[in-house]
């Protein structure tokens, strides 16, 4: 007994249990193909009513329950996010595999915005149970684990397809029985503790160590260590909120963690649209079933080009202070050039080849983007930011859905929408374009240090 109590407090435990979660919940292998089967004879939709009136509603959901998931995730301390994840992952398979209408498809898509609302706790969970010392090697199996879910998913459904193993319906009971897998993982996770915001009892010494690496965290280091003294453990929520507010400011009192915060959720808000939306084009682009039965391989080639684009970039040595924006800038032209060419080259392999170069190009960017916000901040702000970022990005995508997709606003079938998108990303690489060439004109004047780090005299440079 003694050895098992040793082997459920070392902190292999809980990542090994959260990494079984978050496999079994991410292989998913008819998610390739969920166009062909909610317009195919199953649930026999039309491709305007999944368009415009079935999809749209995983955005809004999503909107809505972000903030209220956010806040409940740290007061219930994670785990019973986690199990509530997976039950309402559990409720949309089941739905999308016994209703029909498109009500029941749209109530489907809000208990999906849920799920995704709820990765929060995921993420998160492994950051209030083991050391601070191993945060980056937890956070990569994490990461690592449901890429490669993802990865199985699609690679499987691809094989039941081509071979014409298993119907849609049978994949989906499939899908339910490990969804049931990572349900039961998830009830023996150990509960917490501590949480980053309400329950932050015996956090105080490592977040005031880590909250002083740089200009952001240094501005407030002595007020928190007099919070934490004061709210040792759970929180008043108005004291809680008034602190993530203060940090929330700190953090984008720096206008060089702005500028990557902007282009994160600009680019986010637009990736999500072209991702949520691709299959529709591929079903224009090629109506004919010979030709959807290859989605499932697209997405596992798509997936496993971006994890490798990510990783090589950790090899590599830019001044991303000098050079980022302007990569930023760069690479977002070619990302709207990708999806032009989706959007106006009918071919399938064209389409198929582009939409791989565009993920390839998002997840290389996103890396960078979110290694240069992290690396000056503590992991609880970090936490906060990545909130803050991806919470713009939602509402930035709602308003999008809702002029341009929701059939009761503008529409636009799948081609103008595609336009629209393409048109987006052509606007974030002129203007950061632009400013990537401003920056390299005042960091030579300044003698090679960027402007908005001149500002700061404790500026040490990144390299990445």
């Amino acid at each position: 007994m003694e050895a098992v109590r040793r082997s459920r407090a070392d902190w292999r435990y809980p990542t090994s249990l959260l990494c079984i979660y978050g496999f079994f919940s991410t292989v998913k292998p008819l998610e390739p193909f969920l166009i062909p089967y909610l317009t195919g004879p199953d649930k026999n939709l039309t491709i305007e009513e999944v368009n415009n009136q079935i999809f749209p509603v995983w955005t809004y959901s999503y909107l809505s329950v972000l903030v209220p998931v956010f806040v409940l995730t740290d007061w219930l301390r994670y785990k019973p996010v986690v199990v509530f994840q997976c039950s309402n992952l559990f409720v949309t398979t089941a739905m999308l595999l016994w209703t029909q209408s498109v009500p029941a498809m749209q109530a489907m898509q809000f208990f999906y915005g849920v799920v995704t609302a709820s990765e929060v706790a995921y993420f998160s969970y492994i950051y209030s149970v083991i050391d601070v010392k191993r945060y980056r090697r937890a956070t990569s199996y994490c990461r690592s684990i449901q890429l490669f879910g993802h990865t199985v998913g699609s690679v499987l459904g691809q094989l039941l397809v081509s071979f014409n193993l298993m119907s849609y319906n049978n994949m989906l009971v499939f899908t339910l029985v490990l969804t049931t897998i990572a349900l039961l993982t998830s009830f023996f996770l150990p509960m917490p503790q501590r949480s980053m915001f309400f329950h932050r009892k015996d956090m105080g010494h490592k977040t005031v160590a880590e909250g002083t690496k740089n200009d952001v965290d240094r501005t407030v280091g002595s007020t928190r260590a007099e919070e934490t003294k004061e709210y040792d453990g759970a929180d008043s929520c108005g004291k809680v909120l008034l602190h993530i507010w203060k940090d929330f400011y700190q953090c984008y009192s720096s206008r060089y963690l702005l500028y990557w915060s902007v282009w994160w959720a600009l680019a986010t808000c637009g990736y999500n649209q072209t991702v949520n939306y691709v299959q529709v084009l591929w079903e224009h682009v090629q109506p004919s079933q010979n030709f959807s039965i290859y989605n499932g391989g697209v997405e596992a080639v798509s997936n496993l080009l971006s994890a490798a684009t990510a990783y090589g970039i950790g090899f590599t040595e830019v001044r991303w202070e000098q050079w980022g924006e302007l990569a930023l800038g760069g690479f977002s032209g070619l990302g709207a050039a990708a999806l032009f060419l989706m959007t106006f080259v009918r071919n399938i392999w064209v389409c198929y080849t582009c939409y791989v170069i565009f993920k390839c190009l998002y997840m290389l960017l996103i890396t960078i983007a979110m290694y240069q916000v992290a690396a000056d901040l503590s992991m609880e702000r970090y936490a906060l930011v990545f909130g803050a970022n991806n919470f713009g990005a939602l509402c930035l995508q709602t308003v999008i859905t809702s002029v341009v997709v929701d059939s009761e606003g503008l529409g636009l079938s799948i081609i103008p929408q595609f336009t629209v998108y393409a048109s987006y990303f052509s606007v974030i690489a002129i203007i950061f374009s632009v400013r990537g060439v401003f920056i390299i004109w005042k960091t030579k004047e300044n003698k090679g240090i960027p402007p908005d780090k001149s500002e700061s005299p404790d500026f040490e440079e990144h390299r990445f």
